[in-house]
């Protein structure tokens, strides 16, 4: 064997060994990035959680606030509690979803019929509740769009290659749910004079 020959043989091992180095980090590379995606989504949900139970906090006050002035919208007041009970007793995402939104809704019949009631729309804790679950919905607005920006980006790592192949590997091909808005609240709002 020739000296050249010896020098080919190596170039030929030198690029087969970079190959392999660049396959492991390719691998170790997508692999983390699903891990790192799969997490985040779990932050982005957590995130949520915590400001529904924020918001689910705040209703017994309100409850008790307008529960004085409000004596002849029993109903109205019974329809927030259970609902709160409801998200409380939720188990997994899209029950903590509905019951969050039936929350909201329940919350927004409150303020609507709060409007019939002078005294009780001039007391500061109504007020102070107002304003306090306000910024929770913004919060939760925020956290919701930060979450299905986070399961777009899971999703889309486990359905493209090479994170298709190692996903299925790894036993997550199962695409995360976005949290949509509920079909009441799709519906146009209907303006009259």
């Amino acid at each position: 064997m020739e000296v050249k020959d010896l020098v080919g043989l190596s170039w030929i091992g030198i690029l087969g060994i970079l190959l392999i180095v660049a396959i492991v980090a390719l691998l170790f590379s997508t692999y983390n990035r699903i891990i790192v995606l799969s997490n985040q989504a779990d932050n982005a949900w957590s995130q949520i959680d915590v400001q529904l139970k924020k918001r689910a906090d705040l209703v017994p006050n309100l409850v008790e606030t307008v529960k004085g002035y409000m004596q002849h919208e029993q109903k109205a007041i019974e329809m927030v509690t259970q609902a709160r009970e409801r998200m409380l007793g939720a188990g997994d995402v899209k029950e903590r979803m509905d019951a969050g939104n039936a929350l909201a809704g329940a919350l927004k019949t409150i303020f609507a019929l709060a409007e019939n009631y002078p005294a009780l729309r001039a007391s500061e804790n109504f007020k102070l509740l107002q304003e306090q679950l306000d910024g929770i919905e913004s919060k939760i607005a925020y956290a919701r769009q930060f979450y299905n920006d986070s399961v777009l980006s899971y999703n889309n790592a486990i359905s493209t290659i090479p994170g298709r192949w190692f996903a299925g590997m790894m036993g997550r091909t199962t695409q995360r749910p976005y949290l949509e808005i509920p079909e009441a609240e799709r519906a146009p709002v209907k303006v009259t004079f």
